[in-house]
């Protein structure tokens, strides 16, 4: 529940039941705004044999200013290891801000640089972060998600595939990726609407996809149920975890329309971030939940077999 302004960010709220699920929430410093994180866990249904992945979803506002949105984004990353987050995503563009200007001016020595100390906050914070940025790729320019190591290395960079933009070039390479050896995965934005690069990945072991969006702002309100639909059911459709960082509305309804989710195997939501806020969801993910069954069939029965065994040689394997 998002807290009242002027609350004390160092409160420290007690832990409540919220059905079966233990939920706590904290109000911390992570944007220099009022913030909530809640942390919450399946493990009262599914008791698991290997530790939980504790992740955080950042509903963070850029702005314009590249040095101002890299100095939240790597204050996030401090204030989310302070609650042992293993692994914090950001919303698409958070780094550049999600407009055309600004991405389109953006020059490669400043998005290297940029990059460079949002590793060294991983290294210093010795966690795992999916930043969204512009990206300038030789003469292309993307519209990308930049995946650090807790040793501060850049392990990879996933390129949006179906675009809406028109000042970005389309990647074309989908991969999964290993957080403390366990197979993830990543799409951001329109690519929720594209179920085989969900399916793809989670074919190839991702138990985790982590979802990067700057969706449709709120005067758009016939895009926000199927947005709703569409990510639920990439979730549920591959017995998956979905940890979804989408960007808030502002105060004039432009921007996006937040409702940042963290959504279970089974297509139900575990958190969901208020629509305005600057709001931080975390969740330790049992994976012994997401069981890829769903996807998995996809390999045993029906006319489409031969079909996902050759698209599997498409998903690279990122150690």
């Amino acid at each position: 529940m998002p807290l009242a302004a002027g609350a004390s960010l160092d409160l420290l709220f007690g832990r409540r039941q919220l059905g079966r699920m233990k939920v706590a929430a904290w109000a911390v410093g992570v944007l220099g705004a009022v913030t909530l994180v809640a942390a919450a866990t399946g493990a009262d249904e599914v008791t698991g044999t290997s530790p939980p992945l504790k992740v955080a979803a950042v509903q963070l506002r850029s702005t314009r200013d590249l040095a101002a949105n890299l100095a939240r984004i790597t204050n996030a990353i401090h204030q989310c290891a302070t609650n042992r987050v293993r692994v914090v995503a950001f919303p698409e563009c958070a780094l550049t801000g999600y407009f055309a200007d600004t991405a389109t001016n953006v020059t490669a020595s400043q998005l290297t640089e940029a990059a460079a100390q949002v590793g060294a906050a991983c290294r210093a914070a010795g966690i795992y972060a999916l930043v969204g940025s512009a990206w300038r790729d030789g003469t292309n320019l993307r519209n990308s998600a930049l995946i650090f190591g807790p040793d501060g290395s850049m392990l990879a960079r996933y390129d949006k595939i179906q675009l809406t933009e028109d000042w970005a070039v389309a990647g074309e390479r989908l991969f999964t990726f290993a957080v403390d050896g366990i197979r993830c995965s990543i799409i951001i934005c329109h690519d929720e609407r594209f179920p085989e690069l969900v399916r793809l990945p989670v074919l190839a072991g991702a138990q985790v996809i982590f979802y990067l969006s700057h969706e449709a702002g709120l005067h758009k309100e016939h895009k926000l149920g199927p947005y709703r639909a569409q990510i639920q059911a990439r979730a549920v459709e591959n017995n998956v975890f979905v940890v979804h960082a989408n960007a808030p509305a502002n105060p004039d309804a432009s921007g996006s329309h937040g409702q940042s989710r963290i959504i279970a195997p089974d297509g139900n939501i575990l958190q969901e971030a208020t629509i305005f806020g600057e709001d931080v969801l975390m969740a330790e993910l049992d994976l012994s939940r997401a069981t890829r069954a769903n996807a998995l069939k996809s390999l045993n029965r029906g006319p489409l077999r031969d079909w996902w065994q050759a698209g599997l040689r498409h998903v690279h394997r990122i150690e």
